[in-house]
């Protein structure tokens, strides 16, 4: 990506860019001041701007709002760094468009994480964008059956805001996303999305904070799962300064702080700690926190939405999640069934991934054919859409054809496999090691370069796809 640094600070500038440019690999143009940064913006338009809040002659927050009123500032994604008595301007920043804040000095994890993040999302801003030009372009060339089925895509699309245009054939979906949009209009209800992985949790989630609204107000996610327990209830609610060992100087706002105005999601929330859940009870009764080491309570203004692909029912009767939570988050409960019981978006989905990644990289693909279809819809399906759509992209990704075709699918019968050589094949729980002596590093170096082609350089989905963390793939690299 190509990125925008401002910064005052000499040693703080070089030092990012150099971090920036020599181990995330990416180009870093940077300038001292506002005005300078956003002639430069205005002449080629960075995806991504980070900018010191205090500068002379132009400070963060006015950089902010001449991008986001520019009317090709929609799509940048503006990262301000902030000192620790900025950290309220900061957060006000967020509700003005920014993508984030990064508190100084600046810590490497946190800003390679947050890069990581812009890039997913710049990448699927790309992606709508080439699906929305195939549609145009599509229509245009392709024969009467085609422009049937095109049209029946367009007609089927939904809006979701952080998300883009995704697809909905369905009854059950449609339901769901009306009911998502009904939620939308009362913030004090929390809402309980139940189903399984790849199903979709997030996008619904966003449907019930964004409605069919364009909002500038935050929605701030917590994985459950990806935190430390020791660290949870710090993350979550924020610290005060000295509150424990190795806590910040300045002390740290939590993520519900960060949501004020909009919504907190916290995506797999069966994952968080027994001990802590009181407190989360008590806050979405009370809308009333305490940071960490601080007798100061902080009146909060928040919606409520959370995700899980575990019965939370089952957990409560084992006496790993409390009774009394689970009944006030199961006050608006949606439920998404997994894609194999919603047999009828199995094809048009796969179309709609075929003909989105035939366009981003280039191919001839077109359509699936009968035999295709069949395997496609006899197929369970266990990863649902997640595993339907990295299905389609790999297969666009090593052929080029017109016609998807069942030849194109046989390695859907093997679920994963890996060529070692003609004859060896390494499968999960059946590994065949060949005769001679083979490297092992240099293996595992093509299996992270092959996987990262696959998703275009995108770290993050090279990342989940190797089931490493984003920091293991990094060190790889």
């Amino acid at each position: 990506m190509d990125i925008l640094l401002v910064d005052d600070e000499e040693l703080s500038r070089i030092a990012i860019k150099d971090f920036i440019t020599e181990q995330l690999g990416h180009n870093v143009f940077d300038y001292t001041n506002g005005v300078e940064a956003f002639k430069a913006w205005q002449e080629r338009h960075f995806p991504v701007v980070i900018s010191d809040i205090k500068m002379p002659l132009m400070d963060g927050h006015k950089l902010l709002e001449s991008i986001k009123n520019d009317t090709k500032g929609k799509n940048t994604d503006v990262v301000l760094m902030t000192g620790f008595a900025d950290v309220d301007s900061a957060v006000r920043a967020l509700r003005n468009g920014a993508y984030d804040y990064l508190q100084k000095p600046v810590e490497i994890e946190e800003l390679a994480s947050i890069l990581d993040k812009i890039e997913e999302h710049q990448s699927l801003l790309i992606e709508n964008y080439q699906l929305k030009k195939e549609f145009d372009h599509t229509v245009e060339r392709a024969t009467e059956d085609i422009q049937r089925k095109l049209n029946y895509f367009q007609a089927a699309y939904s809006n979701v805001v952080g998300i883009g245009n995704v697809g909905i054939f369905s009854e059950v979906m449609q339901s769901i996303m009306s009911v998502a949009e009904k939620l939308n209009k009362d913030r004090s209800i929390p809402v309980l999305i139940e189903g399984a992985t790849g199903t979709g949790k997030e996008i619904i989630a966003r449907k019930v904070h964004f409605g069919e609204e364009n909002s500038t107000l935050p929605f701030v996610t917590v994985n459950c799962a990806a935190i430390s327990p020791s660290l949870f209830e710090s993350e979550l609610f924020g610290y005060e300064e000295g509150a424990f060992t190795g806590a910040k100087r300045q002390g740290n706002i939590g993520k519900m702080e960060m949501a004020q105005g909009g919504t907190l999601f916290l995506d797999e929330i069966g994952e968080m700690p027994l001990d802590l859940q009181p407190k989360l009870l008590r806050a979405i009764q009370q809308q009333e926190i305490y940071r960490v080491g601080s007798s100061r309570k902080i009146k909060l203004n928040i919606r409520f939405v959370f995700a899980t692909n575990r019965n939370l029912q089952e957990q409560v009767k084992e006496g790993r999640f409390r009774a009394d939570l689970y009944y006030r988050l199961n006050v608006a409960k949606i439920y998404i069934p997994p894609l194999k019981e919603r047999k009828s978006e199995i094809f048009p989905l796969a179309q709609m991934f075929l003909l989105q990644n035939a366009e981003l990289k280039q191919k001839k693909f077109r359509i699936i054919n009968k035999d295709a279809k069949k395997i496609l819809e006899n197929y369970d399906w266990p990863g649902n859409v997640r595993e339907l759509q990295n299905s389609i992209e790999r297969i666009v990704l090593l052929y080029d054809e017109i016609e998807l075709r069942s030849q194109h699918l046989q390695f859907l019968e093997n679920d994963l496999y890996y060529n070692v050589d003609e004859k060896n094949i390494i499968k999960p729980g059946s590994v065949v090691i060949p005769d001679e002596p083979f490297d092992l590093p240099l293996l595992e170096k093509e299996i992270v370069q092959k996987t990262l082609e696959k998703f275009n350089g995108n770290k993050t989905q090279t990342a989940k796809f190797l089931n490493l963390t984003r920091s293991a793939l990094r060190s790889r690299l």
